[in-house]
């Protein structure tokens, strides 16, 4: 299984979405701000398979962190998450670095299905269009 960095703000959220992970088998490493969360990153040296993280934190805010991850560790995945849509767009321009951004509520459900198809590199836009075709849409 893969080595996860999470950085989410909210307890709760931040709570659910590490014991969904270490449930799956995954070794999570959290922190509870993007800037913990870059400092987790320099502590491990960039050791991680997966970034998850909050757009909308304190200190540092998820693109920033993306930013920085991105630049120091390129064969880090990145994977947002996010209940403001405008947070949503400021990610848009970013298709290079990040793997895809999550909307805030999500299921446990769409939480592993994004993480697993992050984790196996398959493109987001690419699964996205199968599920459509899956589901008749």
């Amino acid at each position: 299984m893969a080595r996860i960095l999470v950085a989410e703000d909210d307890d709760n959220v931040r709570q659910f979405v590490v014991r969904a992970l270490e449930l799956k088998g995954h070794e999570v490493v959290f922190a509870e701000d993007g800037g913990l969360a870059a400092e987790a990153m320099a502590e491990h040296d960039g050791d991680f398979e997966l970034l998850l993280s909050d757009i909308k934190m304190p200190v540092m805010d998820g693109i920033a962190l993306a930013l920085s991850v991105g630049a120091a560790y390129p064969e880090i995945t990145i994977l947002l998450m996010t209940g403001f849509a405008d947070q949503r767009e400021r990610a848009h321009g970013l298709e290079a670095l990040i793997y895809d951004v999550i909307p805030k509520p999500f299921s446990l459900q769409m939480l592993m299905d994004k993480v697993d198809d992050a984790l196996a590199g398959r493109p987001a836009e690419i699964v996205s269009l199968a599920k459509q075709a899956m589901n008749g849409g």
